[in-house]
């Protein structure tokens, strides 16, 4: 499950996130996950409840949002979403398309928690 080694590489860099910010645990992770990025989504989640023990994440809770493959035509100039098993242009039907999203794994949002930087004690 390549799923895990994701997440580890996602806690590095949440904890990157984190002692820039001055921060002293995240809350909150959202990711953006393509069906055509060879993640599974559930795998992602059960694989961010392993990594995340122990960590600055510990407590998190992963947001997952799962994006269809949207193609360009560079026939037709159209851009649409499409069927993950079709990425012809749904409108001419040309196979000179390029995959503009449904591909990706993207961190969209961090929510870090601990005291703001003018915080006095």
């Amino acid at each position: 499950m390549h799923e895990l080694s994701l997440c580890a590489n996602l806690i590095e860099q949440l904890q990157e996130l984190a002692v820039e910010a001055s921060a002293t645990t995240v809350g909150r992770v959202d990711l953006k996950i393509g069906v055509l990025s060879g993640v599974e989504p559930q795998l992602m989640a059960t694989a961010f409840s392993i990594a995340q023990e122990g960590t600055i994440a510990e407590k998190a809770a992963l947001f997952i949002e799962v994006t269809q493959p949207v193609i360009h035509c560079h026939d037709c100039d159209h851009e649409g979403e499409v069927s993950p098993q079709n990425l012809l242009c749904p409108h001419c039907g040309s196979e000179s398309t390029t995959l503009v999203k449904g591909h990706e794994l993207i961190l969209a949002r961090v929510e870090l928690l601990g005291p703001r930087p003018d915080a006095r004690d």
